[in-house]
């Protein structure tokens, strides 16, 4: 029990079961755990369908409503180091991450020294398919943006494929994690790399959805361009330290 990849959904019932299956069919020994925020179409359901066929390495953790990304994968976090994971992925629902990749993520951080491993589009090797030029355009200028504003090296600050490293969760305060949406990926990264954690970006290939709708709207990229400002801004005011260690065991 070292890996367990986390996934939030909302209406996710074209994808739930493939992602799954594609995790486990990996054969790596990685457990799932779904954060489904009462998806009205019954993404939930599927997810329990399939305890019997994944037993002891499925896991679905159920909220009531829509109560943001951000939320979602902290939920996930204090669940997992609760139940004693070593390495902790976030990884989206619609395929646009490549389930494969979770081993190159892995590997950077088992053997390679990192202690947070991201899934970068823009480094050498990495890129995305079937984006519009508007939305590469946003991509990278939100991501140079953040770059000069936070001062931050990393070149995909707002990439959400990611295995961070217990030790990093159990040190980071989440209570002082302000974002939820499209700024939260940021501001963990920001978190992580304040605290002198070695971050290691891991080149993928990004494919936008086939199934299902995109969460992406104006309020998300809102957030990403006055939460990178706020972020900078409150940066010199809080710690992102965990002043008592969590207890990561049951």
């Amino acid at each position: 029990m070292e890996k367990i990849v986390i996934i939030p959904t909302y209406n996710e019932k074209e994808n739930v079961e493939s992602i799954i299956g594609a995790v486990f069919a990996l054969q790596q020994n990685y457990h799932v755990l779904i954060i489904d925020d009462g998806s009205p179409d019954g993404t939930a359901n599927i997810v329990k369908s399939l305890f019997a066929k994944y037993p002891n390495q499925l896991f679905l953790e159920e909220r009531k409503g829509k109560l943001g990304l951000g939320t979602a994968y902290i939920h996930g976090f204090m669940w997992a180091l609760k139940n004693g994971y070593q390495f902790i992925f976030e990884m989206d629902a619609d395929f646009s991450h490549n389930p494969k990749d979770l081993i190159r993520l892995y590997d950077a951080c088992k053997n390679q020294g990192a202690d947070v491993a991201i899934g970068s589009r823009y480094v050498k090797g990495g890129g995305v398919i079937n984006w519009p030029a508007n939305r590469i355009f946003l991509s990278k200028g939100g991501s140079l943006y953040t770059r000069i504003i936070t001062w931050m090296p990393i070149k995909d600050p707002t990439a959400g494929f990611m295995c961070y490293t217990a030790k990093v969760l159990e040190a980071i305060n989440f209570d002082n994690i302000s974002f939820v949406g499209y700024a939260f990926q940021i501001e963990m990264k920001f978190a992580a790399w304040k605290l002198g954690f070695k971050v290691k970006e891991v080149p993928i290939v990004f494919q936008d959805r086939t199934k299902g709708q995109s969460k992406m709207n104006k309020g998300i990229v809102k957030e990403g361009i006055l939460g990178v400002l706020n972020l900078r801004w409150q940066s010199l005011f809080k710690s992102y330290r965990r002043k008592v260690a969590m207890k990561t065991s049951v």
